[in-house]
């Protein structure tokens, strides 16, 4: 029963972020708009993080299974995909490296502002 409430709570935010989507006039995902909403509610502490932590745990933990369809999806349209293949496999390897690379560096940012702005390495 503590997994259902938790989810729902999350659903619960996930809708409200579809709502701001259609209300606002901002070429923004709703999803990024349910991010923000839940971002705002833990670290204010009107929701706790025990309110939603199990549930979250699962959810990132089955995140790989979410990938399958797109993966399928893919091998799917793999005639349409084929004559440029070399142009996707360039522009995946560009675009995770730049997310690598940004990752790495807000994460060292964060890192550095938790220790007080001392650098250690």
């Amino acid at each position: 029963m503590k997994y259902l409430k938790q989810f729902m709570i999350i659903l619960a935010v996930s809708f409200l972020g579809e709502v701001m989507r259609r209300l606002l006039p901002l070429p923004i995902p709703a999803s990024i708009y349910g991010i923000l909403i839940l971002f705002f509610l833990l670290k204010t502490r009107i929701l706790p993080l025990a309110a939603v932590r199990d549930a979250a745990r699962f959810l990132v933990e089955i995140m790989p299974v979410m990938f399958i369809p797109a993966a399928v999806g893919i091998m799917d349209s793999w005639g349409m995909i084929a004559p440029s293949w070399l142009e996707y496999l360039i522009m995946t390897v560009v675009s995770t490296v730049v997310v690598m690379g940004a990752a790495g560096l807000v994460t060292q940012i964060v890192l550095r502002r938790g220790r007080g702005g001392k650098s250690h390495g």
